[in-house]
């Protein structure tokens, strides 16, 4: 924890998170390591010591962002259209991963191994939603965080990424159904 570590420590710390925020919200998953420790003004051993893998820095930079994402899932918790409250917060997160380069890298799946502190906070908050909504049994918090995942990793060179995401959940929700 960063608190635990010498004022130095913190400082570099904290200075290399608000660089990476800066450079993932400016190129997204992919921002350079390099680049973000030449601009905090430290050597790279210092932000992988701090942040050991791309992913956890990623974590770090989501982290406020999946605290209101988790926040907002027990706001809507309890809402008399349980399923409705569950689209409604699957909708905000879509919304979240677009506008927030980065953040569906930080909630995807990485390997067989479920280790992923994001996604865990958000199906963690959004199981009461699930459990609510009537869905059919096999659907899991974590197939609904993929499909996020994926429709917006699919959509962010399109023009209009919002857009587009937003039109392929609601087409996901919809089903292939013709309307009656």
């Amino acid at each position: 924890m960063p608190e635990r570590r010498r004022a130095d420590a913190r400082r570099n710390y904290a200075r290399i998170l608000a660089v990476a925020e800066d450079e993932v919200a400016a190129h997204g998953a992919d921002a350079s390591l390099e680049q973000i420790a030449r601009t905090a003004g430290v050597g790279s051993a210092t932000v992988r010591r701090h942040f050991p893998t791309r992913r956890a820095l990623l974590e770090a930079v989501s982290r406020e962002r999946i605290e209101a994402l988790c926040a907002r899932a027990r706001e809507l918790t309890g809402r008399d259209d349980s399923r409705n409250a569950l689209l409604e917060w699957l909708g905000d997160v879509v919304a979240y991963c677009v506008s927030a380069r980065g953040l569906a890298a930080a909630i995807a799946y990485d390997g067989p191994v479920h280790e992923n502190g994001c996604s865990a906070a958000l199906e963690e908050a959004a199981e009461p939603l699930l459990r609510s909504a009537a869905l059919a049994a096999d659907i899991t918090c974590a197939d609904l965080i993929t499909l996020i995942v994926g429709i917006t990793l699919a959509t962010e060179h399109y023009p209009d990424p919002a857009a587009q995401a937003d039109r392929l959940f609601r087409l996901a929700v919809a089903g292939l159904s013709p309307r009656s």
